[in-house]
């Protein structure tokens, strides 16, 4: 071996050693968020929250990481990506013990905040990371799938393990399983994670900043005052205001040299029906998900560590999925590809709106876990590659904000469907969810429960079979990797 082929071969290694890094860092927030899943039954009886308090908990992570993932995106391209990963990590890990050991409703919320702005940093930084680490598009698409079937694993490990501690432990203790990952993170990132930073940015436009949380958070409280309380002026109110500040920050962004977005890409016609088909899938599949995992342990009766199990194939059909997609993607075109995957999410989704058989909703959502492989690898490479280095902390920003904002938004509109589901049949004697339900009318809001998840399997089919049309005559033209 000539001594060039050897620096070749350190070099590979340490891309994808760095590469592992990163991972510890996506299965951090992944653990975080599976175990949560199952968390939320035994949180509202420890600590009594409320219905309104129950949502906030379960996804007021998901939209914080929304609301300051492009800023932090930005932030990371500005002061290095490296750095802020290693200080977002620290954090995450301290706010981790905060939530482990809340003693309220409101102290958990507020742990779970914090979690959220770490985690908002987390994400576009492993993935401009790999944009750096992986400039090659091939190997990047390698790189992605191993990323995102990382943070599948720690769905399959999330759910037992969460299971395994719930089981024997106070709820607090699946907090704390993330900790170690980070610890190892922080000790070993600084020496094997590249740095890399826009030395010629400009300062970020706090303005900016503040009008995409006024635009996100006011819309995300009406969201929920119709999720949890059902139409009202005050929930219209705040809907319109979070559109309102969304117009104003658009129009600055166009006007901003170096804007905090730039609104431009979204003219090119497959950069947003991408986004646009990630944040619609995020949406529909992942709250879909959320009320899988209630129907197991609130309708079947089943224990947490029980509900982890029956997760855990769906999980595992998610990661192989990964690993196959960007093989896949050299040989078949993204316009192909990418509808027939979301097909089969769209079949599992059908079947679960039929049944009300547990094993059936096990194999059905094994079935639609295969779908988010393709759209998520070729989708995150399509973006990242279409902006210079310099800009992939905010690219890869869009691209998590789509997927974080969808995933949330999805529980709170689909959690709608399933509340007014359960509303409508119980007739104001079920309390406001199934949790809440007295025991001489268990049976009645089981099926009301039950009824409503099929509604929204249902809607959640039909809308996805709507995103694959539009994605393979947008995609039809685009050749394989």
């Amino acid at each position: 071996m000539t001594l060039t082929e050897s620096a070749d071969v350190a070099t590979s290694r340490r891309q994808w050693i760095g590469l592992g890094v990163l991972c510890l860092a996506t299965l951090l927030v992944s653990l975080d968020l599976f175990v949560m899943l199952l968390a939320v039954p035994a949180v509202t009886e420890a600590l009594g929250a409320t219905g309104s308090q129950q949502l906030w908990i379960l996804d007021v992570y998901g939209f914080m990481v929304a609301g300051l993932m492009i800023t932090m995106g930005n932030l990371g391209d500005r002061l290095g990506r490296r750095r802020l990963l290693l200080v977002a990590a620290a954090v995450f890990g301290a706010a981790s013990i905060v939530a482990a050991y809340s003693v309220s409703p409101g102290m958990l919320i507020g742990a779970r905040a914090v979690l959220g702005v770490a985690g908002a940093a987390i994400a576009p930084c492993t993935l401009s990371l790999i944009s750096t680490l992986f400039p090659d598009t091939r190997q990047r698409a390698k790189a992605l799938g191993v990323w995102a079937g990382c943070f599948t694993v720690g769905a399959v490990v999330g759910p037992i393990t969460g299971g395994v501690l719930l089981e024997h432990f106070w709820w607090g203790s699946a907090f704390l399983i993330g900790v170690p990952a980070m610890a190892v993170l922080l000790a070993v990132g600084p020496f094997l994670l590249p740095e890399y930073r826009d030395e010629k940015a400009g300062r970020i436009d706090v303005p900016s900043v503040v009008l995409s949380l006024a635009a996100i958070l006011p819309a995300i409280h009406g969201l929920k005052q119709l999720a949890s309380h059902g139409a009202s002026p005050q929930a219209f109110a705040a809907l319109v205001g979070g559109v309102a500040f969304g117009w104003i920050f658009v129009r600055r962004q166009r006007r901003l040299a170096d804007p905090l977005v730039d609104v431009r890409l979204f003219t090119r016609r497959t950069f947003s029906v991408t986004l646009g088909s990630m944040l619609s899938f995020s949406m529909l599949s992942g709250g879909v998900m959320v009320f899988v995992a209630q129907y197991f342990q609130l309708v079947r009766g089943m224990t947490p560590l029980a509900t982890g199990i029956a997760l855990v194939p769906g999980m595992i059909t998610t990661t192989v999925a990964f690993q196959v997609a960007p093989r896949l993607a050299h040989r078949v075109r993204p316009g192909v590809l990418i509808p027939a995957g979301i097909a089969f999410t769209v079949a599992g989704m059908t079947v679960m709106a039929l049944t009300t058989s547990t094993a059936v909703f096990v194999v059905a959502f094994a079935v639609q876990c295969v779908g988010p492989a393709p759209l998520v690898t070729l989708g995150t490479n399509l973006v990242i590659g279409s902006v210079p280095p310099e800009k992939a902390g905010a690219a890869g920003a869009l691209t998590q904000t789509s997927n974080e904002f969808g995933y949330s938004l999805g529980i709170a509109v689909l959690g709608s469907v399933v509340t007014a589901t359960y509303r409508s049949q119980m007739h104001g004697q079920g309390g406001s969810s199934l949790a809440e339900a007295p025991a001489d009318v268990l049976d009645a809001a089981r099926d009301a429960f039950t009824d409503g998840l099929h509604v929204a399997a249902a809607i959640a089919a039909v809308a996805l079979t709507v995103v694959a049309v539009l994605l393979a005559r947008t995609l039809r033209s685009a050749s394989p990797l």
